[in-house]
């Protein structure tokens, strides 16, 4: 690896100029060249259950590129070039890794979660203007099928529904009783539905069209973080190369085995991990259709790692918490490093991970809108805990506040330049593109953070996330990290709370630890003591315990459904301590407005005297 210091990596850089660099310009290029130095070596591997012997499909790297090819030759037979978008809508499996890289190939890929709901799938199709769709067929235990036939319905640009069957993964008698047990799927759209496998099986495993010869967009993710409404990134092939070449100059070889049990809609697990076995030839798992959240996964974890003989596990910071609830019940002598991203890491949870599976965590920062990767804490150097790295080679990290750049160990928004960032295309709708950068080349990554004499990027938090109270603006990063050091807390989520004197207050929801057992009332007062100490305005006023914390789908705390929840009880206590007969029923998101109550009269209300009141706080109300 030899990537230690800083120094190394300016060294790196100084070997040539990234222009300069003999690397592909292509996903299809680079899956070839991969291909040709280890055509038989394991590429991918899936499995359907968790279980350390049950049955998984191995794909060599020539049949991962011949398989490839056969997709990119279908989409191209149903009329998808290059400035068209083949959208997926799928759980993990071998063809949704197909469908990635096939739909780079033969146009751009539109990755989707399949938890969102189908009016915002919707959305997001008709936003890519995606010609083709491959989505589940109809599946017991899934409505994704369901979701879709109602999705394509509101977007008439779907020419083309290209169905995966799950059913080809199941043995014995799950195989026989599926067929009698699968739900139905009603289709109310226009679009022409088709068999994934079939159409497939019938296309040359040969790539029957010329390739693309210059840079374009080859993929479309949608990013909303934990802000709420999401939006349409572009990434261009020059970005995704960048990833994979950093994932095989700095991380892997061909020797080496990933185990990723995230989602392949997200950037983590596609343009990251699978893009650095891409430039590696490394060996990448992918356990279960839910990844992570598949039945077993956390009671297995370990004998997967020592089935596959992995080197490098990817994780979370909620992964970490389960898998710390659990023994470490195998052989994982070849385990070399953990790397953990998506959110920041407690410290107390990094050190019990450490000792418990007595391997290093690595831990990296990227976003979906750089292309993803921006900085890791070096593999043979130095990590600090707590901090996100060294940038990586090519990137360049500004710390900017009010116009100016700040001076090392000052904090101000962090703004990003590499090859994965591209000034004014970043995303899809030209009006979000304005005020994304700084001088022009550095992107706004809305994320506040400071850089340490040694070069290393710390996160204090996001721009969008600070609670201002009178004024005064709090970090709730302060709150999060003090109360995830108590024993008894696995994740803390602080958020500003609306509040008639001072705008918000500081308001806390924590997880705890399975098994633990504190009361609200001692975790304020740990919090009194503990924040207080280092900024007495940060002190939680309220603090809830819930079973599980809101989270997207890699992890991190998803705010927006936590200040629904404080919206929703501070406006309703306010409502009955005036007498009112009204309540909020319901928070939603207003692309102008922000969070917005929804208003319900419980009977004879004095309409002015609810304006009256709510008008008091910050947030805005409608009636329903």
């Amino acid at each position: 690896m030899g990537y230690a210091t800083l120094d190394d990596r300016n060294a790196i850089e100084q070997e040539m100029p990234w222009s300069e660099r003999d690397v592909p310009t292509t996903t299809w290029e680079l899956l070839c060249r991969t291909a040709d130095a280890h055509g038989p070596r394991p590429a991918t591997t899936f499995q359907m259950f968790s279980g350390p012997t049950d049955p998984a499909e191995t794909m060599t790297w020539a049949e991962l590129r011949d398989k490839t090819a056969q997709v990119a030759n279908l989409f191209r037979s149903l009329g998808v070039g290059e400035k068209d978008a083949v959208a997926f809508v799928l759980p993990n499996a071998s063809e949704t890794i197909l469908t990635f890289l096939a739909g780079q190939v033969a146009g751009i890929v539109n990755p989707i979660n399949p938890l969102l709901a189908p009016e915002q799938i919707a959305s997001i199709l008709r936003e890519s203007g995606a010609k083709v769709v491959v989505t589940l067929k109809a599946f017991p235990k899934t409505d994704v099928a369901q979701k879709m036939a109602k999705a394509i319905e509101l977007a008439p640009n779907v020419e083309t529904v290209l169905e995966v069957d799950l059913l080809r993964y199941l043995t014995g008698l799950k195989k026989l009783i599926v067929p009698l047990i699968r739900p139905k799927n009603p289709v109310n759209h226009k679009a022409r539905v088709l068999d994934f496998t079939r159409e497939v099986e019938a296309q040359p495993a040969t790539l029957n069209f010329a390739d693309a010869t210059e840079d374009r967009v080859a993929a479309y993710f949608h990013t909303g973080g934990t802000t709420g409404m999401p939006k349409v990134a572009q990434h261009y092939y020059k970005g995704i190369i960048y990833n994979a070449w950093l994932g095989g100059r700095l991380l892997f070889t061909e020797k080496d085995v990933q185990i990723v049990p995230l989602p392949l809609f997200h950037v983590f697990a596609t343009i990251v991990n699978m893009g650095a076995s891409l430039g590696s030839g490394a060996h990448i798992v992918f356990p279960t259709p839910q990844g992570y959240r598949g039945d077993g996964v956390f009671d297995n974890f370990w004998k997967l790692v020592e089935r596959y003989k992995v080197t490098f596990m990817v994780t979370v910071p909620t992964a970490i918490s389960a898998l710390m609830q659990r023994p470490v019940d195998a052989d994982i002598s070849t385990l070399k490093m953990a790397f953990c991203g998506s959110a920041p890491l407690p410290v107390e949870l990094y050190k019990r991970f450490e000792s418990a599976a007595n391997i290093n965590i690595c831990e990296g920062y990227g976003l979906t809108e750089a292309t993803c990767l921006v900085s890791i804490n070096p593999p043979d150097g130095e990590k600090k805990i707590g901090s996100i790295g060294l940038p990586f080679p090519y990137t360049d990290i500004r710390i900017v506040q009010n116009g100016a750049e700040q001076p090392t160990g000052e904090v101000g928004e962090i703004c990003v330049a590499s090859p994965g960032v591209t000034p004014s295309g970043t995303y899809t709708e030209a009006d979000k593109n304005k005020d994304l950068y700084y001088n022009g080349a550095h992107l706004r990554t809305g994320d506040l953070g400071r850089l340490d004499e040694d070069g290393y990027l710390w996160i204090t938090g996001r721009a969008k996330d600070l609670i201002i109270r009178g004024g005064h603006n709090i970090d709730p990063a302060i709150i999060e990290e003090t109360l995830a050091g108590h024993e008894a807390v696995a994740f803390a989520g602080a958020i500003g709370q609306p509040d008639a004197h001072s705008g918000e207050i500081p308001c806390a929801f924590v997880e705890l630890v399975e098994g633990a057992t504190v009361t609200s009332d001692e975790l304020l007062a740990y919090a009194a003591e503990k924040v207080g100490a280092i900024e007495r305005a940060a002190v939680p006023k309220y603090l809830e315990i819930m079973p599980e914390l809101p989270k997207t789908a890699v992890g991190k705390v998803f705010k927006p459904d936590l200040r629904k929840s404080a919206i929703t009880r501070i406006y309703n206590a306010a409502l009955a301590e005036a007498g009112l007969s009204a309540e909020v029923t319901s928070v939603v998101e207003d692309k102008k407005r922000g969070l917005v109550a929804q208003v319900t009269a419980t009977g004879d209300v004095d309409k002015d005297a609810v304006k009256d009141t709510l008008g008091a706080f910050p947030r805005p109300f409608d009636w329903t």
